[in-house]
């Protein structure tokens, strides 16, 4: 496995990414948001749905619930066998592939195949060429079809920094000191983001600030107060200026009919 490969690889913590993103406030924000935007398509018709960087497959075991046919794909083998064997849990595999691989040799894995629906979250800011990846996610959706992006916003990780007075970090670019395998190595700038696309033939038509308010909270005790944050983040998270303050950017992106 080469450098660029590594990057995002969580082989081997598969439990401790679970816990630290899944089983958290800001986890559960996460997710609640995400289920909010993909509603419409997790409850319209039934399509087969390519996962990108699918870890545990919580997000897809709501299309394969649904009766949707899902291609699960992560880099990280025990990741994609333990979504594997949860989905075997629930009964859902029958519409399920699962396939490791990372994304700039999907193309490869499933020549001329192409998807009106295409899921990419928490990828972009684990890869070193984002604007490549995003050429990768663009062939592997159809014409008139809908690229789903979540990705870690840098913007919102130098705001949030500021107010904790961690002016030396920022003042190196944003560049830690030891690396923390489980924080994002290359945070997106959103005007970066909407650029590849542009260049890539793709049209933004809505966009999402997912955690707008949980990661400025000062005290922690107030993070924990899920209900609250979690009316604020539905009721202002499509609204500027607290849509760009989100921590993660949730994009709906279409691409032209030819």
């Amino acid at each position: 496995m080469n450098k660029k490969q590594a990057r995002g690889n969580f082989t081997g913590i598969s439990q401790k990414f679970a816990r630290n993103i899944y089983g958290s406030t800001k986890g559960r924000l996460r997710m609640a948001v995400l289920k909010r935007d993909l509603a419409p398509f997790i409850d319209g018709p039934k399509r087969t749905i390519l996962d990108v960087g699918a870890g545990l497959g919580q997000v897809n075991e709501w299309f394969l619930t649904k009766g949707h046919a899902v291609i699960h794909t992560d880099i990280a083998a025990d990741m994609v066998e333990e979504a594997q064997q949860n989905h075997e849990q629930l009964g859902l595999t029958r519409r399920a592939q699962y396939i490791v691989a990372p994304l700039e040799a999907l193309t490869a894995q499933l020549p001329d195949q192409q998807f009106s629906l295409v899921l990419c979250h928490a990828v972009l800011e684990w890869v070193e060429d984002g604007e490549q990846a995003i050429q990768c996610l663009s062939k592997l959706l159809k014409p008139g079809g809908t690229l789903s992006l979540m990705f870690y916003n840098r913007d919102a990780q130098l705001m949030a920094n500021a107010v904790y007075g961690n002016f030396d970090y920022i003042a190196r670019g944003l560049k830690v000191k030891k690396t923390v395998r489980l924080s994002p190595q290359q945070p997106r700038r959103p005007q970066d983001v909407e650029k590849w696309l542009s260049e890539a033939g793709l049209q933004v038509d809505t966009k999402t600030g997912v955690r707008c308010f949980h990661d400025y909270l000062r005290e922690v005790e107030h993070q924990q107060r899920y209900d609250e944050l979690l009316d604020l983040e539905m009721e202002y998270n499509q609204q500027s200026p607290f849509r760009e303050l989100g921590r993660y950017q949730h994009w709906l992106i279409r691409k032209p009919d030819k």
